[in-house]
C-alpha cells in the first residue's frame, strides 16, 4: 500500500473539468489497488500570494498551507493534476508550490538544513491537459514548462522519479478517447505509478 497525495492544480474550484475527472479517476482506481489517498484542491484552499522573499524565508505558513504540506509529508507518492495555461501550469497552482514549499518545511525545520529533507525519497505523476496536440507541446515547445517542474522545483526538494502524463486535444476530445483516458488513470492509480 502506498500513501498518495492528489494535488489538484485546476484553479476552478468544485470540480467539471476534465483535470477534476481525471484526478477522481486516479485516486478510484489508487483506491481500488489498496492504496490510501488524500487530495489536496488548490482552488478551494485559502492563501495568499507571497510577495517578499522575507515571508517566504521566515513567516509561517498560512493555516491551509500548512495542512497542505503535513499532507504532503505524509505521502509518498504525489500526483500534480494541472491544465496548460499560456505555456505553462496555472498561477494559482505556482503560487501554491511557493507557499507549501518554503525553506523551513523543506529543511523539516533546520535552520539551514538541506532542502531535500522533508519530500526525500518521494516520487511523482504529473499530469497535463492541453488544447494543443501533446506531440506538439513536447516537440515543438519542448516541453519546457513540465521540464522546470520536474527539475527546478520536483528534483530540487528530493522528489524523483517523477513520471509525467499528456493528455493534448481535450477540447476536440471524443467521448471514447475520454473514457480512455480515464481509464488510464484508473489503471496508473490502481499502480501507484
Amino acid at each position: 500500500m502506498t500513501r498518495i497525495a492528489i494535488i489538484q492544480g485546476h484553479p476552478t474550484p468544485g470540480g467539471g473539468h476534465f483535470c477534476h475527472a481525471l484526478a477522481e479517476a486516479y485516486a478510484e482506481g489508487a483506491r481500488t489497488g489498496g492504496h490510501h489517498v488524500r487530495i489536496i484542491p488548490v482552488a478551494d484552499l485559502d492563501f495568499p500570494l507571497l510577495n517578499e522573499k522575507a515571508d517566504w524565508d521566515a513567516a509561517p505558513p498560512p493555516a491551509a498551507i500548512a495542512e497542505a504540506q503535513g499532507t504532503m509529508a505524509w505521502a509518498e507518492h504525489l500526483v500534480i493534476v494541472y491544465p496548460l495555461w499560456l505555456g505553462g501550469m496555472p498561477a494559482l497552482l505556482k503560487a501554491f508550490l511557493e507557499q507549501a514549499l518554503r525553506p523551513a518545511f523543506m529543511s523539516g525545520g533546520q535552520a539551514g538544513g538541506d532542502w531535500k529533507t522533508a519530500l526525500k525519497g518521494r516520487s511523482s505523476r504529473i499530469v497535463v491537459t492541453m488544447g494543443m496536440p501533446a506531440f506538439v507541446y513536447r516537440w515543438y515547445f519542448g516541453a519546457h514548462s513540465l521540464k522546470s517542474l520536474k527539475r527546478s522545483i520536483l528534483s530540487l526538494v528530493g522528489i524523483g522519479p517523477n513520471r509525467h502524463t499528456l493528455v493534448g486535444t481535450i477540447e476536440g476530445m471524443s467521448d471514447g478517447k475520454r473514457k480512455s483516458w480515464i481509464a488510464t488513470l484508473r489503471d496508473l492509480g490502481k499502480r501507484a505509478r
